[in-house]
């Protein structure tokens, strides 16, 4: 088993608040980017940051976004659509979607939303 699973997302959360704002994005946008991939709701993510849930429980508890497998590119030195592992591979993809926000991609393109 990988030590980040074990990693509470209280602590990985303050990391990707300083790494967006640095970049001049808000905490607000990266709270919308977590709760569209896991579903999480408002309360149910400051519930888990404030209980300090392992990653592993945390994306146990999550109801990831269906849309989730259009999220493509390398982080970490890996695509992120090879990483076999499942855990991995969605801490992968909130690790990919908090890149692209403090690239200043618009909103619209990391939620992976239809172009109208």
């Amino acid at each position: 088993m990988h030590r980040i699973y074990g990693l509470s997302f209280a602590k990985l959360y303050p990391l990707y608040v300083a790494k967006v704002e640095r970049k001049g994005r808000t905490t607000a946008e990266l709270d919308e980017i977590i709760e569209w991939l896991t579903g999480f709701d408002e309360s149910e993510l400051r519930g888990h940051i404030d209980a300090g849930t392992p990653l592993d429980e945390f994306f146990a508890a999550a109801r990831m976004n269906p849309a989730a497998s259009r999220i493509t590119g390398v982080i970490c030195g890996m695509r992120v659509e090879e990483i076999d592992e499942p855990l991995m591979q969605q801490i992968r993809y909130l690790d990919k979607l908090v890149d692209e926000l403090a690239r200043g991609k618009a909103m619209e393109k990391i939620l992976r939303q239809p172009v109208a």
